[in-house]
């Protein structure tokens, strides 16, 4: 299948009314040179001629941007869907009226553990309050509205009653995926899981499951959750072969920064994977031929490294979230944050832990460098953790 950015994702501003603590932009202040509304208008007839079929606006907050309605509309006059992702502190009835009239299709709304979890963590008080009533707005304007969790040390407990509150508000999917080693979450390492925390968290998320159906609520894996586990069919069945695949990016996803600068996924870090910008080349032309974001067009599998070098499942997942893994390590081709890599480190008796070696410059998708230390369980909490993994096992044959 040839390569074709079916979905773009595009920081429309990196102005923000919260300050994350697990921010991988590091957005606050708009960057000093972003795009022009003119700019940013020819940009979306770009996104169309190039087969876009869905944008996707992100911040900081798009709607801090100053002609954000404007910008909306032109995407759905050259016939895109367009959605949107927010904190939602500031998504009042009235910009929600906006959005809505503007023609957004679904907003999905962070939320990031239960309300003094989540406050601190978004670095205000008010925050999750805030985030409900924007999804009680959205609704009340006709906007459909969705969830998306990020999943740390502090909040992994609490997907349970996390998943309640969304249900309950109406969210017709909710998206998890793991915190991030980029950004500003290097300055404080504590916030990030373990690599085996996931034999906690993969069997939490599948609990969920038969309830999130119940209740009509999809449960959409990111692209580094999981990895070949036990429910891996489970949490991702739907897919066209029923399991993950590899990276996606640069094969179906096109990520833009609100100055321009055009990569492969958004997240992924600026210095390494940008292929150019907007104002000094055609978005047809970067995709076509910019090789910064080329990389998962070819098989990668001799680039692979640590545990993913030998495992069985190298060819099909080729290291897994190429965000998660550069971002830790600095190169991609080695994933620790894996469930299958979990459990067989687990039958040696055996875990991976994460350690910072050194942190990152402070500049928006920036990061650090931590050590994958390999080293066995400690007595008592090896006997644990079977338990969880006998008792998942024990619970996905029920």
């Amino acid at each position: 299948m040839a390569a074709k950015p079916l979905n773009a994702v595009w920081e429309l501003t990196l102005r923000c009314d919260l300050a994350c603590r697990h921010c991988s932009s590091r957005a606050g202040r708009a960057r000093p040179d972003e795009l022009s509304t003119a700019e940013a208008l020819a940009l979306v007839d770009e996104m169309a001629d190039l087969g876009v079929l869905e944008v996707t606006l992100i911040g900081g907050e798009a709607y801090l941007h100053r002609d954000w309605t404007t910008i909306i509309r032109a995407i759905r006059g050259r016939g895109m869907e367009c959605t949107m992702v927010t904190g939602g502190r500031g998504m009042t009835r009235e910009r929600a009226r906006m959005a809505s009239d503007a023609g957004v299709m679904s907003v999905s709304v962070s939320i990031d553990g239960v309300e003094a979890t989540h406050d601190a963590l978004r670095g205000a008080k008010g925050s999750f309050a805030g985030a409900m009533r924007a999804m009680e707005n959205l609704a009340l304007e006709n906007v459909q509205v969705s969830a998306n969790t990020q999943i740390g040390r502090r909040n992994r407990r609490e997907l349970a009653d996390v998943f309640e509150r969304i249900a309950d508000a109406g969210a017709h999917s909710w998206q998890l995926q793991i915190t991030v080693a980029g950004g500003r979450v290097v300055d404080d390492p504590s916030l990030l899981l373990e690599p085996y925390h996931l034999l906690e968290v993969m069997p939490s998320i599948a609990r969920i499951k038969p309830l999130a159906d119940e209740a009509d609520v999809r449960i959409w894996p990111g692209n580094n959750l999981g990895y070949y586990g036990p429910f891996e069919t489970l949490l991702r069945g739907h897919l066209p072969r029923g399991r993950k695949g590899s990276c996606g990016a640069d094969r179906f996803i096109i990520g833009i920064e609100a100055n321009g600068a055009v990569k492969a996924c958004p997240s992924l870090p600026t210095m390494t994977y940008v292929g150019g910008s907007s104002r000094d080349a055609s978005l047809r032309d970067i995709w076509q031929r910019a090789e910064p974001i080329r990389f998962t067009r070819t098989d990668r599998t001799s680039e692979l490294w640590g545990r993913c070098a030998d495992c069985y499942y190298a060819s099909d997942c080729q290291g897994g979230c190429t965000w998660t893994a550069h971002s830790l390590v600095g190169r991609r081709g080695n994933n620790p944050f894996c469930h299958h890599r979990a459990l067989e480190l687990l039958r040696e008796g055996r875990r991976e832990r994460i350690e910072r070696t050194h942190g990152a410059s402070g500049t928006p998708f920036d990061h650090g460098a931590f050590a994958i230390i390999e080293e066995d369980w400690p007595t008592r909490e090896l006997a644990r953790a079977r338990d969880v993994a006998a008792g998942s096992a024990k619970w996905l044959s029920d």
